[in-house]
């Protein structure tokens, strides 16, 4: 079971909490109705989000092999074969429409902009497999867009209005984490000496310019997001300082990048940072408070 979910990276699915955004900052995180079908997106996101990673896999097989790391994935260990890979991708894009269509019945809703999202976010990726991610700049720009588009998934299914603040935000941040991505990754090819297509046109000073670039795109946006009228006027003037909690959590994730080039997989900080872990917890506590307990 653990290499099926190995290849299914069930880890990544993380990212797709980005469909409750619009749920959580509308203030109905407690409507149940509407808590369910943000969870329906979740589940489907993350099942097409696992037929792009089967099919990244299949198509990297031979490169996996190369690297120090991805040579463990199941596909390029021979853990699991491409016929059975193949089966099981199958299985999941039949599971996901009969997932968008039970939807479709189940909450009596017209999900064609959902479907939609969902339609646009395969292909994107499909198209990114097998040629933009070797196309510098557009890769990362495919990457930050995906997560754009869990928020306008979770927009969609529930009905929630989505700020363009909330599109910016999550743009720049997702940027943020491709670019230190792509860093990590010419970090250990200048230690094993291998490289790969996909780092044409970069360099770990062009990395370190966009991150700095990046972070404080981040900074300023999210300080004019707190300082914004209809903002102060939804939550409280208090919002502001909650800036603190966006700076020590960019610093802190430079400092892994710059100093520790622990950032090939983002989603590991995620998993193993404390400190961004308890910096998180405490920006979504408080706005839970500013949005539930006012």
């Amino acid at each position: 079971m653990k290499k099926y979910l190995k290849l299914l990276r069930v880890e990544q699915w993380v990212k797709n909490i980005f469909v409750f955004v619009p749920l959580f900052f509308s203030g109905n995180i407690k409507n149940l109705h509407l808590l369910t079908e943000s969870v329906f997106a979740f589940i489907i996101f993350s099942l097409v989000a696992s037929v792009v990673y089967i099919l990244n896999d299949y198509n990297d097989i031979e490169a996996d092999r190369q690297h120090p790391e991805k040579k463990e994935r199941p596909l390029a260990s021979g853990a699991i074969s491409k016929s059975q890979a193949i089966v099981i991708l199958i299985g999941l894009v039949i599971l996901d429409i009969a997932l968008i269509l039970f939807s479709q019945f189940y909450f009596d809703l017209n999900l064609w902009k959902f479907a939609a999202i969902i339609g646009f976010y395969f292909v994107m990726n499909i198209a990114y497999t097998f040629k933009l991610k070797h196309v510098p700049i557009i890769d990362i720009f495919i990457i930050a867009i995906g997560f754009v588009l869990r928020v306008l998934a979770g927009g969609y299914i529930t009905g929630i209005f989505i700020s363009q603040w909330a599109i910016l935000l999550t743009f720049i941040l997702a940027l943020i984490l491709a670019i230190g991505k792509r860093r990590g990754e010419l970090i250990n090819a200048q230690v094993s000496g291998k490289t790969r297509k996909a780092l044409d046109g970069y360099n770990v000073q062009f990395a370190d310019i966009a991150l700095s670039i990046s972070v404080t795109l981040t900074i300023v946006c999210y300080l004019m997001f707190t300082l914004s009228p209809e903002v102060q006027e939804k939550f409280h003037p208090r919002v502001f300082y909650t800036v603190i909690f966006v700076v020590f959590a960019l610093l802190r994730y430079l400092q892994q990048t710059l100093v520790y080039n622990r950032t090939e997989s983002p989603t590991k900080i995620i998993y193993k940072d404390r400190y961004i872990q308890i910096t998180l917890l405490l920006w979504v506590i408080t706005f839970l408070i500013q949005i539930y307990f006012k």
